[in-house]
């Protein structure tokens, strides 16, 4: 049996089935429309957070790119969207510049390790014409799951709502807000299950299910 056929964990949000975040995730209304790209080696891991942020908003899309033998279809970009592609490379611009635009934008985001990140951008037609956008410097990643070996790096989640709150104008910061929400609720659960945090130390909450059936261990959690 594969993990993504794990009896134990939620088929959509790939948590233990007591921490299931499903409940939680948001369905908002962008004027930006999200185009995630993901490399196929990330696509089914539980610490992926892309897919999450796509599950946040009501208009994304996504992409599974980089398998062997099968084609990559260009981006599929409406004639009225200015399309702009989210990663820090050597000509991108700051992402504010697109925050007043008079078109809908789609935001282009590859979703994956540094290396599959830059690859992408090079591979998947259509993508090396758009202009691509940087983030403004802004507070450390609160995403605790994996090593962050760049200074200022960011889980794709937390890069996706920060990019939001720039170009949603005045309804950004609320979109941030819920969506960021979510990501905690995932991050920390995921860390108590680790048994790197204990119950008392979850923002929202550890779920009665996993109280009352610890999924580390199969006994009652301590709420400690």
């Amino acid at each position: 049996m594969s993990r993504r056929d794990n009896p134990d964990r939620c088929p959509v949000c790939r948590m233990h089935a007591t921490l299931c975040i499903c409940t939680l995730v948001p369905n908002l209304v962008t004027r930006t429309r999200l185009a995630l790209v993901v490399h196929h080696r990330e696509a089914n891991k539980p610490t992926n957070t892309g897919q999450l942020a796509a599950r946040c908003l009501a208009r994304s899309t996504i992409t599974i790119v980089g398998a062997r033998d099968t084609p990559v279809a260009p981006l599929s970009i409406a004639p009225d969207e200015q399309a702009v592609v989210l990663y820090p490379g050597d000509d991108a611009v700051p992402i504010e510049r697109y925050a007043v635009s008079g078109r809908p934008l789609a935001l282009v985001v590859p979703d994956g390790t540094w290396r599959q990140a830059s690859k992408l951008r090079r591979t998947l037609p259509g993508a090396a014409e758009l202009p691509c956008v940087v983030l403004p410097e802004a507070g450390p990643t609160a995403y605790r799951l994996r090593a962050e070996h760049r200074t200022g790096g960011l889980a794709t989640f937390e890069a996706i709502a920060r990019a939001l709150r720039i170009l949603e104008g005045d309804s950004g910061p609320a979109i941030e807000a819920a969506m960021l929400a979510v990501f905690r609720a995932m991050v920390e659960r995921t860390l108590w299950l680790r048994g790197a945090l204990r119950s008392s130390e979850v923002s929202d909450g550890v779920p009665p299910a996993a109280l009352a059936h610890d999924p580390r261990g199969g006994g009652p959690a301590r709420r400690s």
